[in-house]
């Protein structure tokens, strides 16, 4: 019996070291399709291109994988290959794995999330990864472990409610270190920008962005930051509806 099909991307560019280790672990699993964009996207959210070309061209292909670079954010990607490439529907589709964490209010700026709840518009089951470690040279074995372990829940859970997308975020840590996996909600922090002015050599100010997170809630035992400061690999179910019930409970009383 042939191998069910899987769908992968990311933000990070298709020859990222996140991208491949997921592609490995995948394989495990099924024949695999990437579109991945063809230059680092992170940060994009769930952008998309309205006013120039997308280019794709096909990197690989080798038996059970297919990867295409694509000019465009990784939601283009996720569009391009759903719509315009794939003539099989997935059984699953994953993000990642990012390089660096996507916790917390970081999610919504995210292109790894992005992407994969693009993913899971399309009515399958769908996982963004990232792993606590934003350099080029990362190491993904611990990550790759963890990731084997929740596709294959997915893959192997017949409860399963449609749509799903899962932020999945793993620490920076050796294998002995992590203490287990926890099902979190999305901790409420945000990010406080700064925007550092330089001078470049021209003598032409610019401007570069950093900033720091602030969380707060730092009591809280119940999110994905506490799980992820305390040894542990984070689970958030996210959704795409945004509408704040709370408030909308409150306004029904208002008279326009």
């Amino acid at each position: 019996m042939e191998k069910p099909l899987i769908f992968i991307t990311n933000d990070d560019g298709f020859q990222a070291k996140g991208l491949e280790a997921l592609i490995e672990v995948a394989m495990e699993f099924g024949r695999i399709v990437v579109v991945a964009p063809e230059v680092a996207q992170s940060g994009m959210s769930h952008a998309i291109t309205i006013s120039s070309p997308l280019y794709l061209r096909k990197v690989k292909d080798e038996p059970g994988l297919e990867v295409y670079a694509c000019s465009g954010t990784p939601v283009d990607c996720v569009k391009m290959a759903f719509d315009s490439i794939m003539q099989e529907r997935p059984v699953l589709a994953l993000s990642g794995i990012n390089h660096g964490s996507n916790s917390a209010v970081s999610v919504i700026y995210s292109g790894t999330m992005g992407a994969a709840s693009e993913c899971s518009f399309y009515n399958i089951p769908a996982i963004g990864f990232s792993l606590l470690n934003p350099g080029d040279d990362a190491d993904f074995t611990v990550a790759k472990e963890y990731a084997s372990r929740i596709i294959d829940k997915v893959l192997n859970t017949d409860d399963i409610t449609i749509p799903m997308c899962l932020n999945v975020n793993i620490p920076d840590l050796p294998k002995e270190d992590i203490k287990g996996v926890r099902l979190c909600r999305q901790n409420k922090g945000y990010w406080r920008e700064e925007f550092e002015r330089r001078t470049e050599p021209r003598g032409r100010e610019y401007y570069w962005l950093t900033g720091i997170f602030l969380n707060q809630e730092e009591t809280a035992t119940d999110t994905d930051e506490h799980a992820l400061n305390n040894g542990y690999v984070s689970i958030v179910p996210m959704q795409v509806d945004m509408t704040d019930y709370n408030q909308l409970d409150q306004m029904h009383g208002w008279e326009f």
